[in-house]
C-alpha cells in the first residue's frame, strides 16, 4: 500500500466529503484541521436530510466553516440515500475537477468501494470515522483517521463537579500490545542499516503503509517519537542532522527484549 510523497508541499487540493448522518459535529474543527496537514480543502460538502431536527447540531457550523450543505430526501425508510448522493458526487468530482485526492468522512462500510476506486485512478484518499468502522473500509484508505481524536475537548466550566474530565483515547497498556509491538518492531527492522539503527522517518512510513489507521494519537501521544519513547521496547538516539541544526531521531530494537 502505496502513499504519495509530496504532502510536505502542502497544496494538494482535497475534496471534504461528509456523512452528516454517520458524523458528529464537534469534530469539525479538528476534521478540517487534519486535513489542512494534507493539503487544501478546495471542495467542502455535507450531506443529509436538512428537513429534519436530527442534524440541527451542524447548522451552526456550516456557515462558520464554508461548508456546503447538499440536502438529500430520504425517500425510503431503513435505505441510506445520503450515501448513494455522495458517491455520485464524488464520482463526479473525480472526472470533472482537478483533484489530488479525496476525504471520505463517515463510519459506514458502503464507502468501501468509493475508496478503493478513487485510490485506482490515483487519488489520495484520506477516511475519517468512529472505531466502530468497518476494518473493510479503514483498509480501503490510504490513511484512516478516527474522529475520537478530532473531538473538541470539554470545557470544565460545562462539566459537574461530580463529572471526571475526558482522558484522551488510549487503547490500553503500551506494554501489553503484542499487535502495535509486533508492528513497531517489523517496522524498525524493514528500515535498519547493518548495525540495526533505523531513522524515524522511514519507520513512521512503513507502519502507515502497513496499517492505515495507525495514529500514536490513539495511544495517547502527540507524535510517533513520543511512543517510540514511552514503549521501553527500542533504544533511542537523538542525532544531530546534516543539514540543519535540529536532531534527527535513530531507533533500535533493544537487546533481550
Amino acid at each position: 500500500m502505496s502513499m504519495k510523497t509530496n504532502y510536505d508541499a502542502g497544496q494538494l487540493k482535497l475534496a471534504v466529503l461528509v456523512d452528516a448522518d454517520n458524523t458528529q459535529a464537534p469534530i469539525t474543527e479538528g476534521l478540517l484541521a487534519e486535513v489542512a496537514k494534507y493539503g487544501v480543502a478546495s471542495v467542502k460538502r455535507i450531506y443529509g436530510d436538512w428537513t429534519t431536527n436530527n442534524l440541527k447540531h451542524w447548522k451552526e457550523r456550516l456557515l462558520e466553516y464554508a461548508i456546503q450543505p447538499i440536502q438529500q430526501f430520504s425517500y425510503t425508510t431503513g435505505k441510506n440515500a445520503t450515501d448513494s448522493a455522495m458517491i455520485i458526487d464524488a464520482m463526479d468530482l473525480l472526472y470533472t475537477e482537478k483533484l489530488d485526492g479525496f476525504c471520505i468522512v463517515s463510519s459506514d462500510s458502503d464507502f468501501t468501494r468509493l475508496a478503493a476506486r478513487m485510490r485506482e485512478a490515483g487519488k489520495l484518499v484520506l477516511g475519517f470515522g468512529e472505531r466502530k468502522t468497518p476494518k473493510p473500509f479503514v483498509a480501503a484508505c490510504d490513511k484512516f483517521i478516527y474522529t475520537e481524536i478530532l473531538r473538541e475537548p470539554v470545557e470544565e466550566e460545562t462539566l459537574s463537579k461530580d463529572e471526571p474530565k475526558r482522558k484522551p483515547a488510549v487503547t490500553q497498556d503500551l506494554k501489553i500490545d503484542k499487535k502495535l509491538r509486533a508492528l513497531l518492531i517489523a517496522a524498525v527492522e524493514d528500515s535498519a542499516d547493518e548495525s540495526g539503527w533505523a531513522y524515524l522517518g522511514p519507520v513512521g512510513q512503513y507502519v502507515a503503509n502497513r496499517q492505515p489507521d495507525f495514529d500514536p494519537r490513539n495511544y495517547g501521544f502527540r507524535k510517533l517519537a513520543d511512543l517510540i519513547k514511552s514503549c521501553g521496547w527500542f533504544d533511542v538516539e537523538e542525532r544531530a542532522s546534516p543539514t540543519d541544526t535540529g536532531k534527527q531521531i535513530y531507533i533500535r530494537k533493544r537487546q533481550g527484549r
